[in-house]
């Protein structure tokens, strides 16, 4: 780990991209990525604190706090908030997730010291005021209610929830109505002190800036935190101790259509064959070309959407399958889907299959960089989650290197584990269920 203060290069391409990283003290790092050429820029915060931090009676507190934060800071009520960054024409916003939480804006290159100043009050300088929690509180309750209204919003919930059993990753990053209700300003404001640490956060910024400008306005509006010989915290690793994946969980809805979602747990994020995954999962459902779009679309007309997808944390994840069709079809489209499982873990992939999902990993990559903010995207969450660098063309390379004996090797082992399958969709009980639907 770099010594507080110390600076180093992480990257330099033809181009003239620069990306470089520094450690403040505290343990606060800031990374960035300068972009010529650009007329904009985009800086974040991330903050290593995720739903799965959360204890049972306060599921739902890591983005409860994100809604709070913007509510108003020892400087700005949330209306200057709001005027100050319209009145550049940028954005001004955030995100939470499993593991981590991002405060990000967008704006044009000349007004990143308002972006800082804005993200950077938020985070640090958030009032948390009693009657702006009751606000919220309404506001996140009908995020909730608008979730449980999208059939298939509701059945990522539910899907994860029984792959992942009881574990914290399982829960749903709103919270319940019940967490939500109950929470008080005091357990709130309590999560945000403990968990909103430096050696926590990362500070990245891409576009048309300048690695010591940043590092400027970051010491000048963190003047006083900026202390201390702390380091960084280490990536999130370890083991997660997960019960039993529930076989099948309905949610009766009375819906047009049914939703099917089912998967395996599959490859935390440290894992190598990580690409190996990536490749598998863009073969079988990534795309117009990938077997389950042919298979169930294309060739049967069972569906009109059909897709795979991978979710990887610090010590699992999940490889899982969406279809939603009409109620009388869900036991045909459950059936081949199964079947492109099982061929898939029985023989792998075609090399021509490989090779198209090559391609296009490859191709979303570099396309999707495209923008400050996927760049700053990637560099914060990837300094936050691996603590490391990878640059573009070593990410290529990864993907390059992935062969069609990896992809047949690996989904072996993950096609033949535990299957959890969760179902949205106008049946009142399991037993109505198509018996396909579970094999």
């Amino acid at each position: 780990m770099a010594a507080n203060g110390s600076t180093r290069v992480l990257e330099r391409t033809d181009g003239g991209c620069v990306v470089k990283r520094t450690v403040l003290p505290g343990g606060l790092r800031v990374i960035t990525e300068q972009v010529p050429g650009v007329r904009s820029a985009s800086v974040g915060i991330w903050v290593g604190v995720g739903s799965r931090d959360e204890q049972q009676d306060v599921a739902g507190a890591a983005h409860y706090l994100e809604h709070l934060l913007f509510k108003g800071t020892q400087r700005r009520s949330a209306v200057q908030i709001a005027e100050e960054i319209d009145a550049v024409g940028g954005e001004l916003n955030a995100f939470t997730a499993k593991e981590h939480t991002c405060y990000y804006a967008h704006v044009l290159d000349t007004d990143l010291p308002l972006a800082m100043d804005l993200v950077s009050d938020v985070v640090f300088d958030a009032v948390l005021a009693e009657k702006d929690m009751e606000t919220e509180r309404g506001v996140v309750l009908e995020e909730i209610a608008m979730r449980d209204d999208d059939p298939e919003d509701l059945l990522h919930d539910t899907f994860v929830e029984a792959l992942l059993a009881d574990h914290p990753l399982g829960r749903p990053v709103l919270g319940t109505e019940q967490s939500i209700t109950e929470m008080s300003r005091t357990a709130l404001h309590g999560f945000y002190k403990k968990r909103y640490a430096m050696p926590r956060m990362v500070l990245a910024a891409a576009g048309n800036i300048s690695h010591g400008e940043v590092l400027r306005h970051a010491r000048r509006l963190l003047r006083d935190r900026l202390v201390g010989e702390g380091l960084p915290g280490a990536p999130r690793a370890g083991r997660a101790r997960l019960g039993k994946p529930k076989r099948l969980v309905l949610h009766t809805d009375d819906t047009e259509q049914a939703h099917l979602m089912l998967g395996v747990r599959a490859l935390d994020r440290h894992d190598e064959r990580r690409w190996v995954l990536g490749v598998l999962n863009t073969a079988l459902g990534g795309g117009m070309s990938s077997r389950l779009f042919q298979e169930v679309r294309e060739r049967r007309g069972l569906a009109y959407q059909v897709y795979s997808s991978v979710a990887s944390y610090a010590d699992t994840g999940h490889l899982s399958v969406y279809a939603g069709c009409q109620p009388d079809r869900l036991g045909s489209v459950a059936g081949v889907v199964h079947e492109v499982l099982a061929d898939v873990g029985r023989d792998g992939l075609t090399e021509s299959e490989v090779t198209r999902a090559k391609g296009q990993l490859r191709g979303s990559l570099v396309l999707g960089l495209e923008d400050t903010s996927s760049r700053m995207s990637r560099i914060g969450k990837g300094e936050l989650s691996y603590a490391d660098y990878l640059t573009v063309e070593q990410t290529l390379e990864r993907i390059e290197s992935v062969t069609a004996d990896d992809v047949a090797l690996l989904a072996k082992r993950l096609l033949a584990r535990p299957v959890a399958t969760a179902v949205v969709g106008p049946y009142a009980h399991p037993d109505d269920v198509p018996a396909e639907v579970v094999r």
